[in-house]
């Protein structure tokens, strides 16, 4: 958590915004998986958000569910998704957010899932399907080692909710920016300047967008606006297509020259 506050802290006083690509574990295959995360930081990324391959992605549209299935066909597994986390952490010397699904997390127990992610080195971790009142015991959890967890926030949620969510002192706060499942979108969300404002309006807690931020002109957009910006979709698009995150470098300029 301390590695997360300091880069949030480092980037606000650049005047600047975080860029968190997000890329399944095992791709294109587990030989190449560390490489991209590498071409990654290489092309400007400031953090990554691991995502560990499930079979029942709620959270995800068809491109990241089709690169689940290729990395789950290909052998990779719970474990060796999070120990994978851990090589990007040491090959790249930067924060690695995982995220996963809260019945791996049930099937090991919150508190050996948050030792082994501190093992291997992780700074966060985002759990898609688990709401703020559920999450408080994997919180505690990850708390007792200095793992930040990060909470979402959504368009339709309300001011209410979104203290309740501040209150429980996240590591940042994810903010959908397009209502649905995750996804490459045509056209940029109308819902970012409004949801990015409520949030801080009620706390100083990082603001990070995400879902649907699918070119660097969407990108720019949330850059402006949000402390961090996650792409996933579109950069999971192209390795599923050709092994390499060709647009990294055009979105980490996007992101870092917004404001």
């Amino acid at each position: 958590m301390s590695r997360l506050t300091a880069l949030f802290e480092a980037a606000r006083q650049d005047g600047r915004a975080v860029f968190m690509p997000f890329m399944t574990a095992g791709l294109p295959d587990a030989d190449r998986s560390v490489v991209v995360f590498e071409q990654l930081a290489a092309a400007g990324a400031d953090a990554f958000e691991v995502g560990i391959p499930y079979s029942d992605p709620l959270m995800d549209g068809s491109v990241i569910q089709a690169a689940s299935a290729r990395a789950l066909d290909a052998g990779m597994t719970f474990l060796a998704g999070l120990g994978l986390a851990g090589e990007v952490a040491a090959a790249t010397d930067k924060p690695v957010i995982v995220m996963t699904y809260v019945n791996p997390i049930l099937q090991a127990g919150p508190e050996t899932f948050a030792a082994e992610a501190a093992a291997v080195g992780v700074s966060g971790v985002i759990v898609a399907d688990v709401p703020v009142e559920e999450s408080l015991t994997i919180k505690a959890a990850l708390d007792e080692h200095d793992i930040g967890m990060a909470l979402f926030a959504a368009p339709t949620t309300t001011e209410d909710r979104l203290r309740t969510i501040a209150e429980a002192e996240p590591a940042f706060i994810y903010a959908v920016a397009d209502m649905g499942v995750t996804g490459i979108r045509q056209e940029a969300s109308d819902h970012l300047e409004g949801l990015v404002r409520r949030i801080r309006s009620i706390t100083t807690i990082p603001v990070v967008l995400g879902v649907g931020i699918s070119t660097p002109a969407q990108a720019a957009t949330a850059g402006a606006l949000a402390d961090g910006v996650i792409i996933g979709s579109a950069l999971v698009a192209e390795v599923l297509e050709t092994g390499e995150a060709a647009s990294a470098s055009a979105f980490a300029t996007a992101i870092h020259t917004a404001r």
